[in-house]
């Protein structure tokens, strides 16, 4: 029978929070301090009103990022809008070139084509730049940051004042290989991604809930983000096929992988897909090692990773799931288990679930504003 109405959030008042009914009960999630008695600092998101730019908001409350003045910064059609941070009412202002006089650092979620125009005006009034965008990832000057993998890049950003947070997927799939590629490195990896609407921004994750709602009442399917019915479906990311016959997310997660491990001569492949959930994108990675590993000792490694959860139950069937990793903030990890079609030892098997908002997006941009505090304060140019 179909689902309940009451699980479905008329879209007319989506918001953020409202994601939290598709997340399992009793969800409990990890609060980073910072160590010692860090500057307070002027921030700055750009993008305020969006997805990324709400969960933003939820993580500097709950990671009591230390604070002096906070600035929401937003497209002129949403200047004047009041938004609820702390327990303050806010007023989101226009983004203008003269939007970070007095900050110290900006989160970027507002596009390529703003990150573009702004991020380097920013930079060059001294604000540091944390790019959500693609339009700075492969600058050689800008450099592409996961704080678990590669944190000591963050130094490179002296020149820019811009470190590019990566594609969501990428993150998600490398906060998980990482940890096996310090041990045994990989040769390959192959990736298929099973990604949520939340990727696509909150208005494709209104509609995800309208399709659902249109659907039980039998009325025409609203089909106004992706042109096709998306719940009971699924497709391939409707990012633009290049002349590989990739399309750009895949590319994404293999220019950016490279980078990030440092490893021009690591081979990976990728397929994309969108499927209809809400939050939190899943991926199954299998990896092609150059030295021999048991899954044991893979799902010691695993158990050991920070931002990594190990859910392995063969015994119950229990494994990474969207719901589950809704959220959260770290990645969760399964089906860990040797490749059969490799030589025993070379190839290993996974399947991962992580929060695309959350650590594919704004929980790493935060991670990255925490990295810069306590171990690359000279970064911040107006303290």
């Amino acid at each position: 029978p179909p689902p309940p109405m009451s699980l479905f959030v008329p879209s007319s008042r989506f918001q953020l929070s409202a994601v939290r009914t598709a997340m399992r009960p009793g969800v409990v999630m990890p609060v980073r301090h910072l160590s010692g008695s860090p500057k307070q600092i002027s921030v700055a998101i750009a993008g305020a009103t969006g997805a990324v730019g709400q969960e933003l908001l939820e993580l500097l409350t709950e990671r009591k990022f230390p604070l002096k003045n906070l600035k929401l910064l937003a497209s002129a059609r949403s200047a004047g809008k009041k938004m609820e941070f702390n327990g303050q009412e806010l007023t989101v202002e226009e983004l203008t070139e003269n939007s970070f006089d007095d900050v110290d650092v900006a989160f970027f979620s507002a596009g390529g084509s703003q990150s573009r125009k702004f991020g380097p005006i920013a930079g060059k009034a001294g604000c540091l730049v944390i790019d959500n965008s693609s339009a700075f990832r492969m600058a050689p000057d800008c450099p592409l940051v996961v704080p678990e993998v590669n944190s000591n890049a963050i130094p490179d950003a002296e020149g820019s004042m811009i470190i590019a947070n990566p594609n969501c997927s990428t993150i998600i799939m490398n906060t998980v290989v990482w940890p096996i590629h310090q041990v045994s490195e990989c040769k390959r990896i192959i990736v298929s991604t099973y990604q949520a609407a939340s990727g696509a921004g909150a208005q494709a994750m209104a509609e995800l809930e309208q399709q659902a709602k249109d659907w039980v009442n039998g009325d025409p399917i609203t089909q106004d983000i992706f042109g096709r019915q998306y719940i009971w479906n699924l497709f391939s990311h409707n990012s633009p096929i290049e002349e590989t016959g990739y399309n750009q997310e895949e590319m994404k997660m293999v220019k950016e992988t490279k980078k990030i491990f440092s490893a021009t001569d690591i081979a990976v492949t990728a397929t994309c897909v969108r499927v209809p959930v809400l939050r939190a994108h899943c991926e199954s990675i299998n990896l092609q090692l150059t030295k021999p590993m048991t899954e044991d000792e893979a799902r010691e490694i695993l158990t050991k990773a920070p931002g990594v959860s190990l859910v392995d139950n063969r015994e119950n069937n229990t494994f990474p799931e969207p719901l589950d990793a809704s959220g959260k903030d770290d990645i969760l990890v399964g089906r860990v288990r040797g490749d059969l079609s490799q030589d025993e030892g070379y190839g290993i098997e996974l399947f991962v679930a992580g929060d695309q908002i959350r650590k594919g997006a704004a929980l790493n941009a935060v991670q990255i504003a925490e990295e810069v505090l306590e171990k690359y304060p000279s970064l911040l140019k107006k303290l």
